[in-house]
């Protein structure tokens, strides 16, 4: 040592006093020293990247025997420990090969590592896995045979008995292979799916078909923030885990994680998933990681589960291409261009209904208090627009709520001003109506913000396309066609059967949280929105009742900036009346409110014949007497009276004669102010019902009185179908009075003025007359009048009028012993009592049960 001193110098062998002497070698200058810092550093890196090392550190071994030239009794442990050493290291590098796609290195390496130690079964493993399935079953099963016999089999729980096992196509493990690492990367679900049972079993049957198919599955689930998407796709991955025996990929896209939080980058997703499968890459960049990682899942059997997505883009890199792999997929926008080039299945999920909503808030009282407070948490439910994020925020609220403390509750949700204070729980971000629509609208565009909000000042419940575009008009014009667009692809608009509407609690949001980002001062642009949402409801439902009642004139005036749907006939008419019908309500009321007089009384007066068709006569009462107030304000006499027939034709269909015939004397007085001809019009329509309304009440000879009066102005002002109408009132007195043939030949007038002027007339007259006949015992003639009668009615779409007549056309065919007929009549009675709300249909029914 002191020799190697005087040569090396101190620092390389200084003395050190306890006596034991020692060498510092210089860092890097001894080759296993070298080996080692490689391994070490292989052991922090995947992929090509790994493998480069360790062929790095494995070439330090210039020679397979370490020490040679040193007695083996001396060093023989020594290099025992050096050749495992370098043994592992060897494993360590076939394992990166695999995986970096070494195949070339592979195949020679492992050719040359089984010549020279085919006992190690872990060489033999990698010899299998890269020559295997080139060498034919039979040459393959010699092999193994030959090996086996030689060497011993392979435990049963061995990686090299799975590669065997693989090799003859019966894999024994029940996820992932000896070379496949196994994810299982799915969380926890927070929520139990309530109400989601359906939906579960439709799309485990839709993966599990393509599965079978030997096809990738793509589940897309869309939706309002906040609906359930997330807990239904956890949901249904767990269900679906045990089906992908290569595992389960997780990763939230945070697509509207908040305003800090970015949505994940695809390339660093990539990154993690290429990570987690060990795949055989050098790729860079997103086109060529999304090339490998279909690569890597295309034998195998993967289940991910992609949440939060913000777009296509974003989750387009990340899908597989063949195999029988799966993704499911949650976002708020609809994703809908991922249906090019993949075979997508798209699911909106919608709202709970009422049981499973129910079922959320009951999950936090006490079991002997779910009873006791049933109607509090239906008003819940309903207060919440059966919504899975809104229920859960309440539910944390009901947990140490009395009775009383619930109907605080209810009240606080029922003022929508408040409504989203209490659906938002200060210590809980996630648990925030307000804060997960909010994501949802930062991402819109300045035209979809604002259009949104006006979809919010609008009433409701739902809206056509034209009006929705005559919306983009009110204001600063927009192009709203693009605007909806947006908001359906965002979820904050649902667009179902041609029409658009809005959740309850995006509605409330958008109005009181939403900026619509218009110069100058938001009441102007509220209210330019209102009148355009009342003069296109207005401009249109008079379109449809001009088909209706073609002798009625409304002050409504000419279209101004709103488009118009002129209906080709009268059943379009009533279907779109049909479906406008709950908007329409809800626009009158807006008026109401606005104090809009000039909607509030033309708005019922345009709908109410339509009203009278369909039997909704509560309804029409109401708005017509919100009619009257506000056409007593602004409206020219011969209109107020106008309203008062219609208010008091109303109270006549409800049998309420007696309030009927003052709203008509009213009508008398103020048609009376106005001699022109429209105010004798006027007068004569006011008389002409007041006398049918006094027949009602017995007062037979002022009713013909009037009925004169009113066939006088009628014939004066060649009015046609007043005429009839004047001359079938007086016939029905005839009638009353037993006076038949004077009845007939009035009724025989009438009929004669009306045959092509007027529908409603002519059947008016049909059924007069047909009353007439059966009096008289001409049951044949009645039938036939019955029955022309009935036609008018159904194709006028006069539900009332048409049930009532083929009521009594059935009495008449019984009495003619036409049962079978009778019985067609009463099954067309039953069907239109249904759709006018049910009333009488048991008396229908147990009629027919006689019948038959």
């Amino acid at each position: 040592m002191s020799d190697l001193r005087k040569e090396l110098g101190e620092e390389a062998v200084p003395r050190i006093n306890s006596g034991v002497c020692a060498i510092v070698i210089p860092e890097g200058s001894v080759d296993l020293f070298r080996f080692r810092e490689g391994v070490r550093k292989a052991a922090h890196l995947q992929g090509p990247e790994e493998f480069d090392q360790l062929c790095d550190a494995l070439a330090e071994w210039c020679d397979d025997e370490p020490l040679r030239g040193l007695p083996d009794g001396t060093f023989g442990t020594r290099k025992a420990e050096l050749r495992e050493e370098r043994m592992d290291a060897l494993r360590s590098q076939l394992e990166a090969a695999w995986w970096a796609g070494e195949e070339k290195w592979l195949r020679t390496e492992t050719e040359k590592l089984f010549e020279h130690m085919p006992e190690q079964d872990w060489i033999f493993r990698f010899y299998l896995v890269t020559h295997g399935r080139e060498l034919g079953h039979v040459a393959r099963e010699r092999l193994i045979k030959r090996w086996t016999k030689r060497h011993g089999s392979p435990a049963p729980d061995s990686d090299l008995q799975d590669v065997i096992d693989e090799l003859r196509g019966t894999p024994r493990r029940a996820r992932g292979t000896a070379l496949r690492p196994v994810p299982d990367q799915l969380p926890a679900c927070k929520h139990r799916p309530f109400g989601r049972d359906e939906l579960m079993r439709d799309l485990e049957e839709v993966v599990q078909e393509r599965q079978t198919a030997g096809r990738s599955a793509l589940i897309v689930l869309r939706g309002l923030a906040g609906i359930g998407k997330s807990t239904v796709a956890y949901r249904l991955a767990a269900l679906l885990r045990d089906r992908f025996p290569d595992g389960v990929l997780y990763a939230n896209l945070q697509g509207f994680a908040g305003a800090d939080v970015r949505p994940a980058d695809p390339e660093h997703v990539l990154d993690r998933f290429l990570a987690d499968l060990s795949p055989r890459t050098r790729a860079t960049g997103v086109d060529g990681k999304s090339t490998a990682l279909r690569s890597a899942l295309a034998r195998r059997s993967v289940l991910i589960m992609l949440d939060d997505a913000v777009n296509a883009a974003q989750v387009r890199p990340l899908l597989p291409g063949t195999g029988t792999s799966a993704v499911i997929v949650t976002s708020r926008k609809t994703l809908g261009e991922l249906g090019a080039g993949h075979d997508a299945h798209f699911c909106t999920v919608g709202s709970l209904d009422d049981e499973a909503a129910a079922a959320i808030l009951q999950e936090r009282l006490r079991a002997p208090e779910r009873g006791g407070h049933g109607k509090l948490i239906s008003e819940l439910v309903e207060l919440c627009d059966r919504h899975p994020l809104a229920l859960t925020v309440v539910a944390r609220r009901l947990e140490h709520r009395s009775i009383q403390g619930i109907s605080a509750l209810v009240r606080d949700l029922r003022q929508e001003r408040d409504k989203l204070d209490v659906l938002h729980l200060p210590e809980e971000e996630e648990l925030s109506v307000r804060m997960a629509l909010a994501c949802s609208e930062r991402a819109l565009s300045g035209a979809a913000r604002r259009l949104l909000w006006q979809l919010a000042v609008h009433p409701g419940p739902s809206i056509c396309w034209n009006a929705v575009m005559d919306l983009g008009l009110a204001g600063e014009p927009i192009r709203a066609d693009r605007a909806a667009e947006e908001l359906v692809a965002a979820s904050l608009v649902e667009f179902r059967s041609d029409r658009y509407s809005l959740h309850d609690l995006v509605r409330a949001f958008a109005r009181h949280e939403v900026d619509p980002g218009v110069d100058g001062p938001r009441r102007g642009f509220e209210e330019a929105t209102v009148r355009q949402v009342l003069e296109h409801q207005l401009q249109n439902v008079r379109a449809c009742d001009r088909l209706l009642d073609r002798h009625r004139t409304l002050p409504v005036g000419d279209p101004d900036a709103v488009s118009v749907c002129e209906p080709e006939g009268l059943e379009q008419a009533m279907a779109l009346l049909d479906s406008e019908y709950d908007t329409v309500q809800l626009g009158i009321q807006l008026a109401y409110q606005k104090g809009l007089e000039r909607y509030t009384w033309l708005l019922p007066m345009a709908l109410v014949t339509y009203q009278w068709c369909r039997h909704r006569l509560g309804e029409a009462q109401r708005s017509l007497e919100l009619a009257r107030e506000a056409a007593e304000a602004v409206a020219a006499p011969v209109d107020c009276a106008m309203v008062y027939r219609m208010l008091a034709g109303t109270h006549w269909r409800l049998g309420q004669f007696e309030m009927a015939a003052a709203q008509l004397r009213r009508a008398v007085l103020l048609s009376g102010q106005d001699n022109s001809e429209s105010g004798r019009l006027s007068l004569a329509r006011s008389l002409h019902t007041l006398a049918l309304t006094l027949r009602k009440q017995g007062h037979g000879e002022t009713a013909e009185e009037h009925h004169r009066q009113a066939l006088e102005l009628y014939r004066v002002l060649r009015d046609r179908s007043g005429e009839a109408a004047a001359l079938n009132g007086l016939g029905t007195l005839h009638y009353d009075r037993g006076e038949y043939d004077e009845a007939l030949r009035v009724c025989a007038d009438a009929l004669h003025l009306v045959e092509t002027v007027d529908l409603r007339g002519k059947a008016d007259v049909l059924y007069t007359l047909a009353e007439i006949h059966l009096s008289r015992s001409e049951r044949a003639e009645a039938l036939s009048l019955y029955r022309q009668a009935s036609e008018i009615f159904r194709e006028l779409e006069h539900w009332h009028d048409e049930s009532k007549l083929l009521w009594l056309y059935a009495d008449a065919l019984v009495a003619a012993g036409c049962s079978r007929e009778a019985v067609q009549a009463l099954e067309r009675v039953l069907v239109l009592r249904e759709r006018m709300g049910g009333h009488g249909v048991r008396e229908v029914r147990d009629r027919l049960e006689g019948l038959r």
